[in-house]
């Protein structure tokens, strides 16, 4: 197994649990002790985890920072499972749709594979991979990558984005506050939200029911802007009657 192969298993199984001795962990991995402790030297010197009195913890990380694409991929996994099938049956054969950089809208793709004559315009590299695996006409947005997300931003970015129209946006963020804000801490993923925003017909947030009451350094928009929010679970009733504003 390459080492890129075992990072992503370590690093996703730290992001489910919030430490573990290195031993459990070589051994929940299937992974020898020494290569353990390689990979686990390599991984501290990247900044990615901390390593103390025999336990090794992810390094959190605030701000502007965005969080890498192998921590968010474990997240809730399956809840945003039950939030792609929800969101498929919104899509038809024919469909433009726009996905953002997210793991939620990642997981949106398995769902919507054996539809016909689709396009996706995506800022997700991981996505845009993952299409052309499966055959869906794509076009990713380049631009400035963000380090460790596989996800693109920036003006070069937007400007493809402006270029085209869609059916239907699906996207995500950090967190949805008790009074209908959705929030990030990256200012920049949420500039590229913004802009595929004005580009589609319709708007659906994908969040799953952890981030619902949680706020974050950067606005994005109000519910209200929005045209739906697919949750695992029933959205609170305050926020439907919010998000029935629009």
């Amino acid at each position: 197994m390459a080492f890129y192969e075992r990072e992503k298993k370590i690093l996703g199984l730290l992001a489910r649990e919030e430490s573990c001795g290195v031993n459990t962990l070589a051994q929940k991995l299937y992974i020898s002790l020494p290569t353990m402790r390689r990979d686990l030297a390599k991984l501290e010197s990247s900044g990615k985890i901390i390593r103390s009195h025999g336990k090794v913890s992810l390094v959190k990380k605030s701000g502007d920072t965005e969080i890498p694409f192998v921590f968010r991929e474990q997240e809730q996994y399956a809840a945003k499972s039950v939030m792609a099938q929800k969101a498929s049956r919104l899509v038809s054969d024919g469909s433009v749709i726009m996905l953002d950089g997210t793991t939620s809208a990642y997981h949106v793709i398995a769902e919507i594979s054996e539809l016909k004559n689709l396009v996706v315009i995506t800022s997700g590299t991981m996505a845009s991979y993952y299409l052309g695996k499966l055959g869906i006409r794509n076009i990713c947005t380049g631009g400035r990558m963000v380090d460790g997300s596989f996800s693109y931003v920036g003006d070069d970015c937007i400007r493809t984005v402006q270029s085209y129209n869609a059916d239907v946006l699906f996207f995500s963020c950090r967190g949805l506050s008790d009074d209908g804000y959705l929030s990030d801490n990256s200012l920049e993923e949420n500039a590229v939200r913004r802009a595929m925003m004005k580009q589609a017909k319709k708007k659906i947030l994908l969040c799953d029911s952890s981030k619902i009451g949680k706020k974050y350094l950067h606005n994005l928009c109000h519910i209200s802007e929005i045209d739906e929010v697919i949750c695992e679970c029933e959205l609170p009733e305050h926020l439907q009657r919010l998000l029935k504003r629009q």
